[in-house]
């Protein structure tokens, strides 16, 4: 038996430097993927601090493009307009997004359950593009319709803009507030009806208190979504309707220079910002 322990503890002594090669080989990995993700964005927000007019050349320590960024009365435009867009995109998609996790929750011992759940996840793994596309050619059918009807065309813009956002953002609220539903007990729930409490009054009273924060952490991505979306905002805006990411875009057109680099390194912070929000309330008990 002592020889046996002896020739286990050998070999585990022999394998010791093979598991120190392999743990140094995935922390090298694990370094090199952190760095391939994150050093552009740092090398961005680092050149957006540069003085010189060169994009790519440093120039010395300046927040000279930040200033002339904020005297852009364009992209002042473009921000309101993302801000609003987002504002009123992401309570929408809040309320409905919540109202159908609810549902949802309700119904999820149904025999068509599963397929309700699909069809609340197909939006989130459709391209943006495609969603683009469908909704453009939804709008312009809808105009075409009230056009002949009403004699009224309306055209596309931030209220397009709203609504497509909105449409796209419903899912990742359901998403959100549905896992937060599926780990809350319905103990509570039935003690409020057995006591009297109509169905309303458990859902104000005992329900969405307990839910809240699912709720308000799907509102904040909902607007970190809005606030990003490029794709399925060219296909759906209109004059008037310039958001940040569409006033980028147009502004890379003509050249990248550290006013791009500036305005790209606010939107990155916002977005974090927003993100690390809704994970916290998220994670909030």
């Amino acid at each position: 038996m002592a020889e046996a322990r002896s020739g286990v503890a050998a070999e585990g002594a022999e394998e010791a430097p093979m598991d120190r090669l392999l743990r140094g080989l995935l922390a090298l990995n694990a370094v090199s993927a952190y760095a391939f993700l994150y050093l552009p964005i740092a090398v961005l927000i680092l050149f957006s601090f540069s003085a010189s007019r060169y994009a790519s050349v440093w120039g010395g320590f300046s927040f000279r493009w930040y200033i002339h960024l904020f005297r852009d009365s364009a992209v002042r435009d473009a921000l309101a307009n993302s801000l609003f867009i987002a504002g009123l995109a992401s309570v929408l998609a809040t309320v409905m997004g919540t109202l159908l996790a609810l549902g949802l929750e309700r119904r999820r011992g149904h025999r068509h359950a599963a397929r309700w759940d699909a069809a609340v996840t197909l939006p989130i793994l459709i391209p943006d593009i495609v969603q683009g596309i469908s909704l453009l050619l939804f709008f312009v059918l809808s105009f075409s319709a009230l056009e002949r009807l009403l004699g009224w065309r309306p055209t596309l813009g931030r209220t397009t803009v709203i609504l497509a956002h909105t449409a796209f953002a419903i899912s990742y609220v359901a998403v959100v507030v549905r896992a937060r539903l599926a780990g809350m007990s319905r103990t509570l729930e039935e003690a409020a009806m057995d006591l009297g409490a109509t169905e309303w009054q458990v859902l104000h009273r005992v329900t969405l208190p307990l839910v809240w924060p699912g709720v308000l952490g799907g509102g904040l991505l909902a607007f970190t979504l809005s606030l990003d979306e490029f794709v399925i905002t060219f296909f759906t805006t209109g004059p008037g309707a310039t958001t940040l990411p569409i006033q980028v875009w147009s502004m890379v057109r003509r050249g990248v220079t550290p006013e791009i680099n500036a305005l790209s390194s606010l939107i990155l912070i916002l977005s974090i910002v927003l993100v690390t929000l809704s994970l916290a309330v998220q994670r909030k008990r």
